[in-house]
C-alpha cells in the first residue's frame, strides 16, 4: 500500500487491523457452556472469568491511552497487539480451570486496552478534523467480536477448544504486520503536550459534555457485554426447550451473526443522530434497548426462529449508538487532552463492561442457576432496569456540546 495513505485507505487498514487483533476476544464466552461442564465452574464463576477480562482493560487503559498524548500512538499498540497475542497462546497451552483462565484473560483484556482506543487515537491523528471515520472504527469492533466467534466455534467444534485458542492468536501478528506496512512512517505533528502529569485527568473530569458521554458510555457497556458474554449459553439453554432440540441452529453462528449487525447499526445510528442530535438519539436507543431486555429472557421457550429474530432485533438496538457515544466525547474532548479523554471513556465506559457480565451470572444464580425461563427473565429484565439510568446520566452534560 503507498504510504501516502488516504483517508479511507487508513480508516479500512485499522478497522482491519483492530479486527485482527480481537481474534481472542470472544473465544472464552463463545465456549462458555463447555468450560462450565468441563471445570466444574458455577454461574458466578464464569462471570468473574468474562468480567476480569474488563478489568484488565480498565485497569489498564487509563496509562496505555493517556501514554499515547505523550509518546506515539503506534509504540503503545504494537506492544499491546503482541500481549493480546500472547494472551490467547498461553491460554491455549496452559489454562487448566478457573485461576489461570481468570490471569490470562486478565492479560488478554490489557492487550486490548493498549490497540482499541489508542488505535483509535493513531486514526484520529492521522486524520485530524474528520469525525466521520470514528463511526466505522468503532463499529469494526462488532466484526472483530462476530469473527472471534465464528473462529472460536468452528475450530472447537473440528479440533477442541485449545486449537481455538491458539490460532486465535494470529491475529495481532497479522494486524501488526498490517499496520506495518500500510501506515505512514512518520508520525502526524503531535498536539501540544499536556500541562497535567500523566494520569492527571482533572480537566477531563470538569469537562461536563465530555463526562455524560462517558457516563451513558458505561451503561451502554454494561448492556453490551451482560450480553456479549451470556448469549450463547442463552440461545443453547432455549435450544433444550424446543421439541426438536433446536435443530439446524448454531448458537455461536447466531451470536457471531447478531455481533456483525453492530457494524450498520452503528454507522447509520450515527448519521441519524448527526441529524436529529445525539443526546436524542442515544435516549430513544437506550429506551427502546431496555423494553427488549426485559422481553428477551422470558422469551426463551417461543418458537427458536422467533428468539432468533428477537436476538437480532435486541443486538441491533445495543449497538445503534455505540458510534455516536464515542464520536460525542472525542469531539468534546478538551484541547490537547484527547488520548485522556480516550482513557476517561475506556476506564470508567469498560467498568461497566466488566460489571455486566457479572452481574448477570449473579442474576442467574440468585434466581435458579438459569435452570428456568424464569431466571434468564429476571436476568436480563436486571439488564433492561440498568439501562434506564442511561438517558439520566447522559443529560449530565446536556446543553453544553451536545
Amino acid at each position: 500500500m503507498n504510504r501516502a495513505t488516504s483517508p479511507v485507505a487508513l480508516t479500512v487498514t485499522l478497522c482491519l487491523a483492530q479486527i485482527l487483533g480481537m481474534a481472542g476476544f470472544a473465544t472464552f464466552p463463545a465456549l462458555l457452556p463447555g468450560f462450565i461442564g468441563e471445570w466444574g465452574l458455577s454461574n458466578t464463576d464464569a462471570g468473574w472469568i468474562n468480567g476480569m477480562f474488563f478489568a484488565g482493560y480498565l485497569g489498564a487503559v487509563p496509562v496505555l491511552s493517556s501514554l499515547t498524548d505523550r509518546v506515539p500512538a503506534r509504540r503503545v499498540y504494537f506492544l499491546c497487539m503482541a500481549l493480546s497475542g500472547a494472551a490467547s497462546l498461553l491460554f491455549a497451552l496452559m489454562a487448566e480451570g478457573f485461576w489461570s483462565a481468570l490471569g490470562l484473560r486478565t492479560a488478554a483484556g490489557i492487550g486490548l486496552a493498549g490497540t482499541y482506543m489508542p488505535g483509535l487515537k493513531l486514526l484520529s491523528d492521522h486524520l485530524e478534523g474528520h469525525r466521520r471515520h470514528i463511526p466505522y472504527y468503532t463499529s469494526s469492533f462488532s466484526i472483530g467480536v462476530a469473527l472471534s466467534y465464528v473462529l472460536a466455534g468452528e475450530v472447537a467444534a473440528g479440533l477442541d477448544w485449545r486449537w481455538a485458542f491458539g490460532l486465535s492468536a494470529l491475529g495481532p501478528g497479522l494486524a501488526v504486520a498490517l499496520i506495518s506496512l500500510a501506515l505512514p512512517r512518520k508520525d502526524p505533528k503531535p498536539h501540544a503536550a499536556p500541562e497535567t502529569s500523566l494520569l492527571d485527568f482533572r480537566p477531563v473530569l470538569r469537562c461536563r459534555p465530555a463526562m455524560g458521554y462517558v457516563f451513558a458510555y458505561t451503561i451502554h457497556n454494561f448492556e453490551l457485554f451482560a450480553m456479549r458474554s451470556w448469549i450463547v449459553a442463552y440461545l443453547v439453554f432455549a435450544q433444550g426447550l424446543q421439541p426438536d432440540g433446536g435443530a439446524g441452529w448454531n448458537a455461536t453462528a447466531i451470536a457471531a451473526a447478531v455481533s456483525l449487525v453492530g457494524m450498520p447499526a452503528s454507522v447509520i445510528g450515527n448519521e441519524v443522530a448527526e441529524r436529529i442530535g445525539r443526546h436524542r438519539f442515544i435516549t430513544w436507543v437506550m429506551l427502546i434497548s431496555a423494553v427488549f431486555a426485559a422481553v428477551i429472557g422470558f422469551a426463551a421457550s417461543w418458537p427458536f426462529w422467533l428468539i432468533v429474530v428477537l436476538v437480532f432485533a435486541y443486538g441491533t438496538a445495543i449497538t445503534a449508538d455505540s458510534g455516536t457515544i464515542t464520536t460525542g466525547v472525542i469531539m468534546a474532548a478538551p484541547e490537547g487532552y484527547r488520548g485522556a479523554t480516550m482513557a476517561v471513556h475506556s476506564c470508567i465506559g469498560f467498568m461497566g463492561s466488566f460489571a455486566g457480565p457479572l452481574a448477570f451470572g449473579v442474576a442467574l444464580d440468585l434466581t435458579g442457576g438459569g435452570a428456568s425461563v424464569a431466571s434468564w427473565g429476571a436476568s436480563f429484565a436486571f439488564i433492561g432496569a440498568v439501562v434506564l439510568l442511561g438517558p439520566l446520566l447522559l443529560a449530565y452534560g446536556r446543553g453544553r456540546g451536545g
